[in-house]
């Protein structure tokens, strides 16, 4: 069933990836215009693949959110893999090693290397082979898209200089997992009165 089929999901999230490659590989766009694009991709895929297990612990587990939570780990690499598009353009803008080191204490450049090493590990180990030779680890490996998801919050405001779309995008991840954390933990707060 075309639902079902993981070569077509992946080629639809590589559409706009590819459309940005062909771009500046053409030289119709410059790598400094797709700058925000890929890493608006990766923060949306991020978000959708994080966002899915507080739907699911709040609203049950309908169709739809089962078809996402069974591709979730798909969309938390895709989102690594429009993180590491959006650093070759930002490696192709600056030019060189000593440009990109001399810009690195800015904040919204540091925050953007530490998001992209949060998100390297998720992203590597999200695999069958690694989830069974991990076993309990994997998923406290996993948990490292939560800092992942913070310091890319961080890096769109500072760089940006703009809070809106930032938290517009961030906002209903946040309020969805304080939600979920609320429900996990009212039950044990009711005992303890």
């Amino acid at each position: 069933m075309i639902r079902n089929n993981k070569v077509l999901l992946w080629m639809l999230l590589a559409i706009p990836g590819l459309a940005m490659t062909i771009g500046v590989t053409s030289g119709a766009k410059e790598a400094v215009d797709l700058l925000h694009p890929s890493g608006e991709w990766s923060a949306r895929l991020m978000i959708v693949a994080m966002i899915i297990a507080p739907l699911q612990s709040l609203f049950g587990n309908g169709r739809v959110l089962s078809w996402f939570m069974a591709r979730r780990r798909t969309f938390g690499v895709a989102a690594f893999a429009y993180a590491m598009l959006h650093l070759i353009f930002y490696i192709i803008d600056m030019g060189s090693l000593k440009d990109m080191l001399a810009e690195l204490p800015a904040p919204g450049i540091w925050t953007g290397w530490v998001a992209m090493a949060f998100m390297a590990v998720p992203a590597i180990t999200s695999n069958d082979a690694a989830m069974r030779g991990l076993k309990l680890a994997w998923k406290r490996l996993q948990r490292l898209a939560y800092p992942a998801a913070i310091f890319t919050l961080l890096h769109w405001i500072w760089v940006h200089n703009n809070f809106v779309a930032a938290l517009v995008h961030f906002v209903p991840l946040g309020l969805l997992l304080a939600a979920r954390w609320i429900k996990s933990t009212s039950p044990q707060v009711l005992k303890g009165t």
